[in-house]
């Protein structure tokens, strides 16, 4: 089976998506062709191919952390006059449960890290990819490729630098 990491279509097959969280089935399936025609997030599909179903997605947009949110050791790199640091945001990420187990969400949160660092290069300011955590199991996973828990927040954060040496 093939798959591609394209932008979302309302034309691609969404009914039968099911990660096991009901919030993420919910979002696909009823709520994100609003939020991309209202502009608050963009969305990326991993697609079949071959039947044209999604089996991944994420969603990407622009966001802000309070400057004294930011890690210790990377704040003394920014300016001072920040009181907020422009980012990321990976608002979700989600793969089809017949997919867990192929590394398959790891190629989607590679695609979202590539994407974010690309633009972060060449046409929006962002320091780092944000991600707000919807359980345990999940910071583990962001845990797992780098992210670190922002104090008081539940956010975690990848700053670009270090995306950019993963040479993705």
């Amino acid at each position: 089976m093939e798959y591609i990491t394209i932008p979302f279509s309302e034309n691609y097959n969404r009914e039968q998506f099911d990660c096991g969280k009901t919030t993420l089935n919910d979002y696909i399936k009823s709520q994100v062709s609003q939020d991309v025609k209202k502009k608050l997030a963009v969305c990326f599909v991993l697609l079949d191919s071959e039947n044209k179903n999604i089996v991944g997605f994420y969603t990407l947009s622009n966001g802000s952390i309070p400057f004294v949110d930011v890690p210790e050791n990377l704040r003394k790199k920014y300016p001072k006059s920040y009181d907020y640091i422009p980012v990321t945001l990976l608002g979700r990420l989600a793969l089809d449960v017949s997919e867990k187990g192929k590394g398959m969400g790891g190629q989607v949160l590679i695609d979202a890290l590539k994407r974010s660092l690309k633009v972060s290069e060449v046409h929006l300011g962002s320091v780092a990819v944000i991600v707000d955590p919807l359980d345990a199991e999940a910071e583990s996973y962001y845990n797992h490729f780098g992210f670190i828990k922002l104090p008081d927040s539940g956010k975690m954060f990848l700053d670009m630098k270090t995306i950019k040496k993963l040479n993705l």
